[in-house]
């Protein structure tokens, strides 16, 4: 092929590709999804991540004037950890943190300027769960002694609920991880809630005590845990063991008129529902009533 067919060539080939490929025309605003009370939540991942900062100013700019035109309540920013660099330009036109979890943060703007900012704070609580576990044949509950903790309390076996987890599910999944019994749901006894609880990063605590059923009895402690795990007698526990925190005895005071008069008069119990959001349930925890 002579020189000069192989440019005309190259030329004709470079020329479809820029057919296929047009050049990327620059963001005049940045898109996103609105949600039902006309908020907009927008990924910064949208833009380059090389894009000059104060090409990022003005279009976030732009966006915030176009918003308000459509009369947007609250712009949301997700902003992926490698992106960090944009969180001050956006500070300089109001946004402010709302929560960071995992690789990426969400900024938050108010902007109903004729009412107050009606948008939830995040993660206003946390979700501890215990399970009680009674087994019927030796009158005995399981229960531990924490490792490395300030108080040296007899005490059901529990953690914090993970996010989308039930609390019956928790409660099985926690006391299985710390004594290697294996049990399964029957209720809910009690809940407890209390405010500017130590270690909870200044959220509000919800913890629930579960009873639960034995489905195994060998004990395998989780030693990075737990100092100490038994079933312990519980007329023994109830009556005679000092070393018993305050909300556990009174847990035993329940399941000892539960255990006289029925656990039916204790208990609540989990109902599925159906959600009126299409698609979703839920579980509703009550007391049992006649049908």
């Amino acid at each position: 092929m002579s020189g000069l067919a192989a440019l005309w060539r190259r030329a004709i080939c470079q020329r479809c590709w820029k057919l296929r490929h047009p050049p990327l025309r620059p963001l005049s605003s940045l898109m996103g999804e609105t949600d039902r009370f006309n908020g907009i939540t927008v990924d910064v991942k949208q833009v380059p991540e090389s894009l000059p900062d104060k090409d990022f100013l003005d279009l976030l700019h732009n966006s915030l004037q176009i918003w308000k035109t459509e009369k947007i309540t609250a712009a949301w920013l997700k902003v992926p950890i490698q992106y960090g660099r944009f969180i001050p330009i956006a500070a300089r036109l109001g946004f402010q943190f709302h929560h960071a979890e995992g690789n990426s943060c969400h900024l938050k703007l108010w902007m109903k300027e004729s009412s107050e900012d009606k948008t939830p704070r995040f993660a206003t609580h946390q979700v501890g769960v215990a399970g009680f576990v009674f087994r019927e044949d030796t009158q005995s509950v399981l229960v531990v002694k924490d490792r490395d903790r300030k108080f040296s309390f007899w005490k059901f076996a529990g953690g914090l609920s993970e996010l989308g987890e039930d609390i019956g599910d928790t409660a099985v999944r926690e006391v299985f991880e710390e004594t290697g019994v294996k049990t399964e749901f029957q209720s809910v006894l009690s809940v407890r809630q209390q405010h500017t609880q130590p270690g909870a990063f200044g959220r509000s605590d919800f913890f629930f005590i579960c009873r639960l059923t034995p489905l195994s009895y060998d004990i395998k402690p989780c030693s990075e845990e737990i100092s100490a795990c038994q079933w312990m007698n519980i007329h023994e526990l109830h009556e005679g063991c000092k070393s018993v925190a305050p909300i556990t005895r009174r847990i035993l005071d329940l399941a000892m008129y539960g255990l006289k008069e029925g656990f039916h008069n204790v208990d609540l119990y989990a109902v599925d529902m159906q959600s009126v959001y299409k698609g979703l349930r839920y579980k509703l925890y009550h007391r049992p009533y006649p049908s």
